[in-house]
């Protein structure tokens, strides 16, 4: 039996889903969106959706963008994660 590998993503890859998990706060999805902007220009802020957590600890941040790149989301999710902010980036 072969070892099945994850699926290759072609890029450009348009309407890349990604979710943001971070502490919940009034500023979370504006400091989010700013971060994202920097690596994809095009986010569509207007389809941006964020929802909190059951007990409202957390709160989620979700969009699509294009990517461009292996590079563009690593260095995304770096930035991301380094701001102490961000817990977990999908």
């Amino acid at each position: 039996m072969s070892e099945q590998q994850p699926p290759k993503i072609e890029f450009p890859c348009p309407n890349y889903p990604i979710k943001v998990i971070g502490v919940n706060s009034t500023d979370f999805r504006d400091y989010v969106i700013e971060t994202v902007l920097k690596y994809a220009p095009d986010l569509d802020v207007a389809s941006v959706t964020v929802q909190d957590s059951n007990k409202g600890t957390f709160q989620s941040v979700r969009f699509c963008i294009t990517a461009t790149g292996a590079e563009q989301l690593e260095q995304m999710h770096q930035d991301l994660k380094s701001s102490g902010r961000v817990k977990m980036v999908m």
